[in-house]
């Protein structure tokens, strides 16, 4: 394989394929981390253009900047008024305190204020990364500020509060979000629920039995519908895998029971596409012991009791709405494989089934699973990305 250049990055996905980004970089101490942020930029293959105020070139040098955008750099006004040219998202990090009151106030001492004023003309997503100091972040001005560029239209992405300042977030959580906002602007984008992880019975008030599901598909497929500008709510029992961005919404479930409890709640809501990803409990507890059961004993014995089925339970409440579930089988053939999920797509009412077999799960050289469709068609993926990418035109299609 040939090695990439200094200038080359690794592709990793295409939520901002061939979409023209404008960076925008202000004077915040937080600029040293614009190197970070336009690499991950491109390797979602975008083409950056960068404006930088002269502030900004204090802390870091256009040189730089260019390097890590392969891109051109404007640091001043120029005769070809870059900014009034028409991009498919505006970004803006970090942003300082002052560049807040001067968008407010209409104020355009700079290329980046004339090119917001056009965004906002061209109705182009524009997303705004504040950092600063705890103290004047919390300064009522500023607050006002925030809500005034709210109005705007504008997307506000706070970092977490650390050591006394409010922190530019990490360039892949900026990234991500930029991408669901940029991408929030194409048409039949949905709202969907995701269920995923694991869940548990507990046999008495310390034990439990509990599936080995990690939660890796379940987030992967959440994170590409994110990205593409979907408005995801996850419904997740345990995990142990950990996204490297957080999401937006995660309700956090432990049992089958508590599980079917949030699924049902959100029937009430106006969701469009439904993915049942999690690992739920065939079986679970009859009789839980209050407390806990005395060790010592030679043997333990307890009774299961098959647990309500989920798609079952909400089929009726979510009629109209496009459905996935999950099927894993093993120790069958893939024949009988795709016959079994055929059966259930039309048994629970789905428009289709992702169904793959415990032994092929770990093994480089099978199929990592197979996507039925209600119609019958069914495709082999290869890997968690393929199972997204699916999922991602299926919706998008439906």
């Amino acid at each position: 394989m040939r090695e990439m250049d200094d200038l080359g990055v690794e592709i990793k996905g295409d939520s901002l394929k061939d979409k023209r980004i404008l960076l925008g970089i202000t004077g915040g101490i937080a600029a040293t981390q614009s190197v970070k942020l336009l690499r991950e930029l491109r390797r979602f293959q975008c083409e950056v253009t960068v404006i930088m105020t002269e502030s900004a070139q204090k802390v870091i040098t256009p040189l730089a900047i260019s390097w890590a955008g392969n891109c051109k750099v404007i640091t001043d006004w120029e005769h070809g008024m870059v900014g009034l040219n028409e991009f498919d998202g505006v970004l803006i990090t970090p942003a300082t305190r002052n560049i807040l009151a001067k968008i407010v106030n209409g104020i355009i001492d700079s290329p980046i204020l004339m090119a917001l004023s056009a965004a906002k003309t061209n109705n182009t997503p524009v997303m705004i990364v504040p950092s600063m100091h705890s103290s004047m972040a919390n300064d009522p001005i500023t607050i006002k500020l925030s809500g005034q560029i709210k109005s705007l239209g504008f997307r506000l992405l706070w970092g977490d509060k650390k050591e006394s300042k409010f922190k530019q977030p990490s360039e892949i959580t900026i990234v991500a979000n930029f991408s669901n906002h940029v991408n929030s602007y194409l048409p039949k984008r949905k709202n969907v629920v995701i269920t995923l992880g694991s869940t548990l019975t507990y046999i008495d008030d310390i034990r439990y039995v509990k599936n080995s599901s990690t939660g890796k598909t379940g987030y992967e497929i959440a994170s590409k519908l994110h990205r593409w500008g979907h408005d995801i709510t996850i419904v997740s029992g345990h995990t142990n895998y950990f996204n490297e961005f957080e999401l937006p919404l995660v309700i956090k479930t432990e049992t089958p029971e508590e599980m079917l409890l949030e699924l049902k709640a959100l029937t009430k809501c106006s969701i469009d596409v439904w993915i049942h990803a999690a690992a739920v409990l065939d079986y679970v507890s009859m009789d839980t012991h209050r407390g806990k059961i005395p060790s010592g004993n030679e043997k333990l014995e307890f009774k299961l009791i098959k647990s309500k089925k989920h798609l079952e339970e909400i089929k009726k409440d979510v009629e109209g709405s496009f459905r996935i579930g999950f099927k894993l089988e093993s120790n069958i053939k893939l024949k009988e494989l795709i016959s079994k999920a055929t059966s259930f797509v039309i048994k629970n009412d789905l428009n289709a089934v992702i169904a793959n077999r415990l032994e092929d799960l770990h093994a480089k050289e099978k199929n990592r699973a197979h996507l039925i469709l209600k119609n019958g068609e069914h495709f082999a993926l290869s890997t968690n990305k393929e199972i997204s990418n699916a999922i991602c035109k299926l919706i998008e299609n439906n």
